[in-house]
């Protein structure tokens, strides 16, 4: 029989066993190396990571500061509420979660959608602000995934007295930072530093646990004590309204000054705002015409030129000046008097405003001394008050004023300043020749801190006091003859009070007309300044009036002065100050 073949059992060839065994030992080694790095070398690290992909700093917010009046009357203050968030890397269907936020939150839909579709990439998106208790309770029952949303507690300022006092608070913006006023000016202190702390976080997003320790402790905002008294604050808004309602004016500013401190005890502006709404403010309204209104004093600024001829001894307080009836040539230039005056005492060429009277105490003086005087009393420089904003009025160098400045200057032209600079000067006549800083805040008080746990100021201090700007004699004469006369029988006797002893100065300043350069013959800016008692003065009032657009003349006597006058009475009744009938009859006894 034929003898069958032999079938010999295949094999691989040597060379591709070599190569698979060889790969099988690189892979393994590789595999040996990569757990030795990670459970050795880069062990720390990768726990780090770790750590950080399962725990997360959250943010403590400070609590910002309150705002009180002198008294501790609550004028601006902070309440927690509550901010919804969502996480746009996790949202799963970004349309419906816009559309189920949107109709709990009254929003826009497609507006929402449109930023969840623009931040997909991202871990974090506001969605709403500061929201209610019954906004937050619907988004809860939306049921959506916990892993995409969230609640962050924030801190809302509320002003719970409106509008008062709007342009010295300003106001916080939805970050918290201060715009306008106090709470631009000392943002730092009221702000305070946020604080931090950790939780732990599982798989899906989840807070699993918030460590006790807290990496950060936030340290709340101070509280700022205000030289305000929110009394006064009322009554001088409210002064303000009657005139803004009456005269039609474009703006009006009323401030309320202690003349032996320089605290401010009332500041006031108009057109105002509620800071509570600050998406309704007008453009108009937030303008401070206390600090930003520039205008010329006109004859208010009188009694700063006399009493700088009278310290100098170039005139005399008996001296008699030729008012030459009503008219005056200084050079090419014709002066002239609103009523024919003869001869007028120094006391009558303020009482009765006489320009012709001053610009003959000018030509004494010259244009040295008054460019002089003009910067001593505080014009042409900021006065330093805590409010943003502040304008250091016009005063222009001295190689710019003329021969017709000689003449101009000593009536209040040529020269521009602001509201909260002329109260400053005449409350350094009230004050015995000595020219302090005015100021709004007393003290900062410390969170927690017992009625006497006050952090002082600098303010607090002398340090304020800037300079003596007349002797002692001098403003005591201004002040007791002439200025109270002003109010006794002068231009300024619709300011007067049957019992107090009133001192005071008009002043109206024509406006220039920008189309012209020239002086307009119908704008007019109308201030009083008015203090008392005249024997031992213990407030100041100034108010100033933004074209006054009524049937009336316009000028300050007409104007401001019976505003200033109630709200000066007002003032010391509120103050518990003797009126001269009180005075009197207690000498006697």
């Amino acid at each position: 029989m034929p003898t069958e073949p032999h079938n010999e059992p295949s094999t691989l060839p040597t060379w591709r066993m070599k190569v698979l065994v060889g790969g099988l030992c690189l892979f393994w080694a590789a595999l040996a190396v990569r757990l030795v790095d990670l459970q050795w070398v880069r062990r720390q690290k990768l726990a780090e990571r770790a750590s950080r992909q399962s725990s997360y700093l959250e943010t403590i917010p400070a609590r910002p500061g309150e705002i009180v009046d002198r008294h501790g009357r609550l004028m601006a203050t902070s309440v927690s509420v509550r901010s919804v968030y969502i996480v746009p890397s996790r949202v799963s269907n970004p349309w419906q979660t816009a559309w189920s936020l949107a109709d709990a939150l009254s929003l826009d839909a497609d507006v929402l959608y449109e930023r969840i579709a623009k931040a997909s990439d991202k871990h974090f998106l506001w969605v709403k602000r500061r929201i209610t208790d019954a906004d937050a309770d619907r988004i809860r029952q939306l049921k959506m995934p916990s892993n995409t949303w969230g609640f962050r507690e924030e801190y809302l300022r509320r002003y719970p007295q409106g509008n008062m006092a709007c342009h010295v608070l300003g106001l916080r913006n939805i970050d918290g930072h201060g715009q306008g006023g106090l709470e631009q000016t000392f943002e730092s202190t009221l702000r305070g530093t946020d604080g931090r702390r950790v939780l732990v976080r599982d798989a899906r997003g989840r807070v699993v646990e918030v460590k006790d320790e807290v990496e950060l402790t936030p340290q709340h905002g101070r509280t700022i004590v205000t030289s305000l008294d929110a009394v006064l604050q009322v009554y001088a808004e409210r002064e303000l309204d009657q005139l803004m309602e009456e005269k039609k004016a474009l703006g009006a500013t009323a401030i309320i000054i202690d003349p032996k401190t320089g605290e401010l005890l009332a500041v006031a502006s108009r057109p105002g705002f509620d800071p509570n709404e600050p998406s309704q403010i007008p453009d108009a309204a937030w303008r401070n015409l206390a600090v930003t209104a520039v205008f010329e004093p006109g004859s208010t600024f009188k009694p700063f030129v006399v009493a700088r001829a009278l310290d100098k001894g170039i005139i005399q307080r008996e001296e008699k000046f030729n008012c030459e009836n009503g008219l005056y040539r200084m050079g090419g230039r014709q002066l002239h008097d609103h009523h024919k005056y003869g001869m007028l005492s120094l006391t009558d060429v303020l009482v009765k405003s006489s320009n012709i009277g001053m610009a003959k105490i000018g030509e004494k003086l010259g244009n040295d001394e008054l460019f002089d005087l003009t910067h001593a009393w505080g014009f042409g420089a900021r006065t330093g008050v805590e409010l943003p904003g502040e304008l250091s009025g016009i005063v222009h160098p001295r190689k710019k004023w003329t021969s017709y400045s000689i003449g101009s200057v000593p009536m209040g032209q040529e020269i521009a300043v602001t509201p909260m600079q002329l109260i400053a000067a005449h409350a350094a006549l009230a004050n015995g020749g000595l020219l302090k800083t005015p100021r709004l805040v007393m003290r900062q008080q410390e969170v927690g801190a017992t009625p006497g746990g006050f952090a002082t100021s600098a303010n607090e201090a002398d340090t304020h006091v800037v300079s003596r700007v007349c002797s002692a004699e001098t403003a005591a004469w201004l002040v007791r003859e002439p200025m109270t006369q002003v109010v006794e029988r002068g231009t300024g006797k619709k300011a007067k009070s049957r019992n107090y002893s009133f001192f005071g100065k008009t002043g109206t300043a024509q406006k220039l007309d920008p189309e012209t350069g020239e002086y307009s013959h119908s704008k007019y800016i109308a201030s009083f300044v008015c203090g008392a008692p005249a024997e031992d003065p213990q407030a100041l009032v100034l108010v100033m009036v933004d074209e006054p657009n009524d049937a009336g003349t316009g000028f300050g006597g007409d104007v401001a002065a019976p505003a200033a006058g109630r709200l000066l009475q007002k003032v010391l009744l509120h103050l518990h100050v003797p009126g001269t009938a009180v005075r009197t009859t207690r000498e006697k006894l």
